[in-house]
């Protein structure tokens, strides 16, 4: 559960902070949303941390599909553009790759 909630957060996190950037650069947003932006990334990257993990790039190869499955939700939820079938079977894909990298067996 740790895991999820982690991850979720980070998804959260790490799109809310690059989000701040696009919209000071692109939607012409005061220079302030780069200050959350930069907070909302540090969390981002603290929350990784709290995966239970043997080695950072399994958690952040499997955070990839977690990340992907949170942007495609932004995107309908925040942008109001409702994703279409290939966003959703596309995500759903990756997440069958985030469970492989998780729950795989390893030789220990």
């Amino acid at each position: 559960m740790l895991t999820f909630l982690a991850y979720a957060g980070a998804a959260l996190a790490e799109i809310a902070g690059c989000f701040s950037f696009w919209a000071w650069l692109r939607l012409d947003k005061s220079p302030i949303w780069l200050i959350a932006g930069m907070a909302s990334l540090a969390l981002f990257a603290y929350l990784l941390t709290l995966v239970d993990s043997d080695a950072a790039g399994r958690t952040y190869a499997a955070y990839g599909g977690v990340y992907i499955v949170a942007s495609v939700l932004w995107l309908w939820i925040v942008e109001g553009s409702r994703p279409d079938r290939w966003d959703v079977s596309g995500a759903a894909i990756c997440l069958v790759g985030t469970a492989v990298i998780l729950v795989g067996p390893r030789a220990t």
